[in-house]
């Protein structure tokens, strides 16, 4: 699990990932060589994934983010998730409890690109019933807020 230092070091980084290691240090208070090595046995471990650029959907065109509940031909959850998490539109793919077998979290450029989602992705053989979701509004969306 993760200890006090381990949890200062990734809020650092949640901030701002292209925060210098020395930076990191004097902001924790440790030495460069602790940061240095939690943050190496972190990357190792897998407890961090990756670093990425966040972007804002709406100003590079992606208008639309949906919802979509999908239940799924018994025997063929697996394979039908794979099928959609290839889909560059497809943002989130989640087994689920309830009426759902799946939830889909994705985003379409626009109406037309809605429309090729649901009539390609969502109809495909297997996909037994989808309900579809338009998000109006985004109250919160922020993949740093992780608690730790």
């Amino acid at each position: 699990m993760l200890d006090d230092t381990n949890r200062r070091i990734i809020e650092v980084l949640e901030k701002d990932a292209r925060t210098s290691l020395r930076k990191i240090a004097e902001e924790v208070g440790v030495s460069l060589g602790t940061v240095s090595n939690r943050v190496h046995k972190m990357e190792e471990s897998g407890v961090i994934k990756g670093y990425r650029v966040l972007l804002d959907s709406d100003k590079v065109g992606w208008e639309l983010t949906v919802v979509i509940g999908l239940r799924i031909q018994k025997g063929r959850l697996i394979e039908m998730q794979e099928k959609i998490a290839k889909d560059h539109r497809v943002y989130g793919v989640y087994d689920v409890t309830g009426d759902f077998d799946s939830m889909i979290v994705a985003r379409a450029k626009n109406r037309k690109d809605l429309d090729d989602l649901s009539k390609n992705l969502l109809s495909m053989d297997g996909i037994l019933r989808s309900v579809t979701h338009l998000v109006l509004n985004t109250v919160k969306e922020d993949p740093t807020s992780f608690p730790h």
